[in-house]
């Protein structure tokens, strides 16, 4: 008798996934709740998991777009039989109990007896109400690696934040989705085998003494998530880095030298050498490699899937520009008394406060100020109601490894100068890591972005919906300025409100700008409130 698996609902507003990759093979022997293929929708990766266990038969092809409640495949009943069989150790199925018997056996495997009584199916997480699907951007661990409890082994990635995948028990790692597949929530990812650790004695004691050395733990040799990211970026084999952390474990300052030697060469042809020059390496590192890959005059295309987190931005930011009337006014500010109370003060503050003492301190505290007076640049239409909010919770855009990211700040408008910068700072290093959470990305009532880090000396930023506003600064650059009838040279940066014209007028939008000049102008009014 046979089980039909049909495609599952997703979420309200999904009507077809596609099936971006099978798991498990036609014919293959598959244990209940086991991963067998990874869809795809327009907003999530997710898995699709066997309702019992049996023999797979496919029905559904890859690349197929299929509709909510279509026919993936069937499971047939005969698995454990078959699945004896197939892994030609009826034997070990017999003798799933007499562990030190199995465990002897490299052959392990036994897949049967260990999916049905000694592995663990490590499934996708829910990770918010909205997020039907997730993409598995990379494996942390490789198929047949010894994990322990906890440790991290793969990194998921939906439309809003990217997160690492645990393992819930010590063992051998079994992967089953691939890099790039789409899956749903509760899809198997992996499977963790229960015989890893002797597993892992066992090849340690055949195997020379340097490699027994570095199999001594599950961290000798495997970067941090923090690292793995680095080196991954930076296209350096973790295999080449000496881990200098607990138990051989590669850390972030490891794979940071690491890189740093890669490149070196690359930086000191293309730039001074600088700390600037290692952080353009860090963008440009690919580039050079491709460029020696395309033979001169080559027309070939190269063609990468966007992520999941691309896609919905694409999404919003097209859906921004048809549904709002988008409009943006200019103006500069005189930032020479803000840099003079930072000379003067940094140090202390830093010494005090354990951070230092930046410009979005100062901006968001002058649009948390601001805001007071034009609470309509904070609001948001809902339906045919417009919201106000009493609160400020400043969202504040970084550039994150896989795209522009947003995370918020919440009640910005009740903390001072050093309790803003180490909210950015914490927020900055997470999401350079990939470890903002959906509660830190959701939510916001004003945005401010940066663009003069990159260099950008004007811009009309676009809105972060449901938002009304939104700030852009830049570069800061020396200008001659007229000041009391005298030409004198200032260091003035541009600045930019794109806002909604449904429910900001353009009284309210330049009077909202202006008050922020002001205030950045003169730091004494943050403090004092006037």
């Amino acid at each position: 008798m046979s089980l039909t698996i049909k495609v599952p609902p997703v979420g309200e507003s999904i009507t077809e996934v596609t099936l971006s990759s099978w798991k498990k093979k036609d014919g293959d022997a598959v244990a209940m709740d086991e991963v067998i293929a990874e869809l795809e929708s327009d907003k999530a990766t997710f898995e699709l998991t066997a309702e019992k266990a049996g023999i797979l038969k496919t029905v559904a092809q890859e690349g197929d777009t299929l509709p909510i409640g279509a026919v993936v495949g069937n499971i047939e009943e005969s698995a454990s039989a078959n699945g004896a069989s197939k892994n030609s150790a009826p034997v070990a199925v017999a003798q799933p109990t007499t562990a030190p018997a199995t465990q002897s056996q490299p052959v392990t495997a036994t897949a049967p007896a260990t999916q049905t009584n000694s592995s663990l199916q490590v499934k996708v997480p829910p990770v918010g109400e909205s997020i039907t699907e997730v993409t598995l951007s990379r494996w942390i661990k490789k198929d047949g690696d010894a994990v322990a409890m906890d440790e991290a082994i793969a990194e998921l990635e939906s439309d809003k934040a990217t997160f690492e995948l645990t393992a819930e028990k010590a063992g051998v790692l079994k992967t089953i989705a691939k890099e790039g597949d789409t899956l749903p929530i509760g899809a198997v990812v992996c499977t963790i085998e229960g015989a890893g650790e002797a597993k892992v004695a066992v090849e340690s004691s055949s195997s020379s003494s340097a490699k027994t050395a570095t199999q001594t733990t599950y961290a000798s040799g495997v970067p941090s998530p923090a690292a793995a990211k680095i080196l991954a970026e930076k296209g350096v084999d973790a295999q080449s880095v000496n881990g200098t952390g607990k138990a051989g474990r590669i850390t972030k300052e490891d794979a940071m030298l690491a890189e740093k030697i890669s490149e070196n060469p690359q930086v000191s042809k293309g730039s001074q050498g600088s700390e600037v020059g290692g952080q353009k390496s860090v963008v440009t590192a690919p580039k050079p490699v491709a460029a020696e890959a395309i033979a001169p005059g080559s027309r070939s295309d190269r063609r990468e899937k966007m992520s999941s987190l691309r896609k919905t931005v694409a999404k919003r930011l097209v859906a921004v520009k048809n549904e709002t009337a988008m409009l943006t006014t200019f103006n500069e500010v005189d930032m020479s008394p803000i840099m003079e109370l930072r000379s003067k003060y940094k140090d202390k503050f830093k010494e005090k406060h354990g951070v230092g003492l930046g410009f979005m301190s100062f901006f968001t505290k002058a649009v948390c100020e601001a805001l007071k007076e034009w609470p309509a640049v904070g609001a948001r239409i809902e339906g045919e109601e417009v919201v106000y909010s009493n609160f400020a919770d400043i969202s504040i855009a970084v550039s994150a490894p896989k795209g522009l990211v947003v995370p918020v700040i919440r009640n910005a408008e009740s903390m001072g100068l050093a309790d803003i910068e180490k909210a950015v700072a914490a927020l900055a290093v997470k999401a350079r890591e990939n470890k903002l959470t959906i509660e830190e990305m959701t939510g916001g009532t004003f945005t401010i972005t940066n663009g003069g880090v990159f260099g950008s000396m004007l811009s009309t930023p676009i809105l972060n919906s449901p938002q009304s506003a939104i700030l852009g600064m830049h570069n800061i650059i020396e200008r001659p300025v007229a000041v009391n009838g005298q030409v004198v040279i200032r260091p003035m940066m541009y600045v930019a409100l794109s806002y909604d014209h449904r429910i900001i007028d353009g009284r309210e939008s330049v009077s909202f700008l202006v008050r922020v000049k002001q205030l950045l102008e003169d730091p004494a009014r943050l403090l004092l409130g006037v």
